[in-house]
């Protein structure tokens, strides 16, 4: 589905030069449910956001279903990423002023493929799923981290994504809450092939993920292939 080869991505801070990726090859298929590991500073984020499009690489070739990305028209990615890609990031990037219930269903907003009604009845079946029904009309800011993690999760599955990535994104929840989100991800796995990426440090994921991999000083240094 993603392929990455030979990426390098460098950031310039002052006079400071940063090597974030090296020569880094990276591939993902349809129905992977794949775990990135590896310290902290050695290019995990940065790695996802370029699999997820929303970062262009210094060097290198990204392919998305065997075609070159280029990133001359970053409208043009944005369309791609709302069929394709969802996100699970760590702070949850919630809007303040939408309740828990529209939260979940902005990445519907932008398709114009999908009728209302089935815009709001993709959101309440999703809010349903991950436990907070009865939390559908309170805010973010009444809602505790866990559950504006579970909102988060719900919207990244809403859209029902070919790709799903998470940055530790079972970081605030409690590890039923965490075993039974994995189980619905399993579920949107088996029935619809979606793939995931997630970078974590949770052992919760060793008996989720068919593929994991470790992310060290910018590059791919090992892969456990557990199918």
């Amino acid at each position: 589905m993603i392929k990455l080869t030979a990426i390098t991505k460098t950031y310039v801070a002052g006079k400071s030069t940063v090597e974030a990726l090296k020569g880094l090859d990276f591939e993902i298929s349809a129905g992977e449910l794949m775990v990135i590991r590896g310290p902290s500073g050695s290019g995990k984020s940065t790695m996802l956001n370029i699999v997820g499009l929303l970062d262009a690489p210094t060097g290198g070739v990204v392919e998305l279903d065997g075609k070159r990305v280029t990133y001359e028209d970053f409208d043009s990615l944005a369309t791609i990423r709302s069929r394709t890609i969802s996100f699970v990031f760590q702070s949850f990037n919630l809007n303040p002023v939408l309740t828990a219930e529209e939260n979940v269903m902005v990445p519907l907003m932008v398709r114009d493929d999908i009728e209302k009604s089935e815009k709001w009845r993709r959101a309440a079946e999703w809010i349903e799923k991950v436990g907070l029904a009865t939390h559908r009309n309170h805010r973010p800011d009444e809602l505790s981290g866990g559950q504006r993690q579970r909102v988060a999760i719900a919207r990244a599955m809403v859209s029902q994504p070919k790709l799903v990535i998470g940055d530790e994104p079972t970081a605030n929840l409690d590890s039923k809450t965490a075993r039974n989100l994995l189980g619905l991800m399993k579920d949107l796995n088996r029935e619809r092939g979606t793939a995931f990426l997630f970078a974590t440090h949770d052992p919760i994921f060793d008996d989720f993920s068919t593929r994991t991999a470790l992310l060290q000083d910018g590059k791919l240094t090992e892969a456990t292939d557990r199918r």
